[in-house]
């Protein structure tokens, strides 16, 4: 074996201390990670919003009595009609002429009974001069008696008469907003057949779709907000007025009918707006799904020590899974902060520094 020259050996015990420094200091020092976490706080209240759309809460279909042949319609979808003012006719030619045939009947029938009673008059006249029969004068009394009721009869019928020529004409029984039209002019229309549609727009309320596993506590007067879907800024307190008693065979939900209370004018009808209420759930505990960590068939999360600031993992067990979060029913309780991000490049017992508010 070679050994060195003594002026080397000095030389080398000097270097070998510094040789031993240098590796220490290139070792890297533990990289404290910054994370994103949430502070658990288990949700006792659920927010469930219902589409739906805004609809007169007073509206009726207007519909001629008679047959006959629409000449007029003075309205159109979305105009506004007032109380009286009509909105349709029929041709009254057939009916003037009927009570034009009334008024002659009621005239000769009129006539009928002057003569009956000039005539019964006559005959008690002569009667108590004793130059006519007793029978002679029932007669007389009895043709007066029937062209009476002759004259009552057609006074009936002049009445029914003016009164079918009334019908020939359509009007509102209040003020409103006409929602839709059922017949042109030229139609011929049944009777009852809906000619105009009109909407009391001073009473407007809510219409939604609720699944029926959701109605269960619902009662008349439970509360919601109504939201205007195209301005989210305009919203107006609403009650519950009426539900349907069973829900609809192929979507199973109910239909909702909420009475707004002094709704903006922004509410108009037809708009679409959100029905949302708030209710009381069992205590669960919902994280972001970017907070599990699935590994050797385990569901696991980070949980964040506050002393050491240090990660430790936890085995949960998950009661559902959402598109964005998943139900938690074992293994964390509140107060515990877990890590919502990163979850995979984690080790036990890591540092890791929070990032400013402690969450996401």
């Amino acid at each position: 074996m070679k050994r060195l020259p003594p002026v080397l050996v000095p030389v080398l015990l000097l270097l070998a201390p510094l040789a031993g420094c240098s590796q220490s200091e290139d070792k890297p020092p533990e990289i404290i990670r910054p994370v994103l976490s949430v502070v658990i706080e288990p949700r006792t209240i659920q927010t469930f919003g219902f589409a739906g759309s805004i609809e007169p809460q007073v509206s009726a279909d207007l519909s001629f009595r008679l047959l006959g042949r629409v000449v007029a319609r003075d309205v159109k979808v979305g105009d506004i009609v007032t109380k009286g003012t009509t909105i349709a006719a029929l041709d009254p030619t057939a009916l003037e002429l009927a009570v034009q045939a009334a008024k002659a009947e009621l005239s000769n029938a009129e006539a009928q009974f002057a003569n009956a009673a000039a005539s019964e008059e006559r005959q008690r006249q002569l009667l108590a001069a004793a130059n006519t029969s007793q029978a002679v004068f029932d007669a007389a009394q009895q043709a007066r008696k029937a062209a009476e009721a002759g004259v009552e009869r057609a006074k009936a019928s002049l009445a029914k008469s003016q009164e079918q020529l009334g019908y020939a004409r359509l009007f509102s029984d209040f003020d409103g907003v006409v929602t839709a039209v059922g017949a042109e002019v030229g139609q011929t229309v049944s009777p009852g057949q809906t000619v105009v549609t009109v909407a009391r727009s001073d009473l407007r309320e809510a219409v939604v779709d609720i699944p029926d596993q959701l109605t269960g506590d619902l009662a008349a007067g439970t509360p919601f907000e109504v939201i205007l879907q195209s301005l989210p800024t305009i919203q107006t307190e609403a009650k519950l007025r009426e539900m349907a008693p069973q829900a609809e065979g192929s979507t199973r939900t109910r239909r909702v009918r909420l009475t707004l209370t002094d709704p903006p004018v922004a509410f108009r009808l037809g708009s679409t707006v959100t029905a949302t209420r708030m209710t009381k759930v069992t205590p669960t505990i919902e994280l972001p799904l970017s907070a599990l960590l699935e590994k050797d068939g385990a569901a696991k999360v980070w949980i964040v020590d506050p002393k050491t600031s240090s990660v430790s993992a936890r085995e949960i067990k998950v009661a559902a899974k959402g598109a964005a979060t998943f139900t938690v029913s074992e293994g964390l309780e509140a107060g515990m902060r877990v890590v919502t991000a990163g979850v995979h490049s984690l080790a036990e017992g890591q540092q890791v520094k929070l990032q400013e508010g402690g969450a996401i």
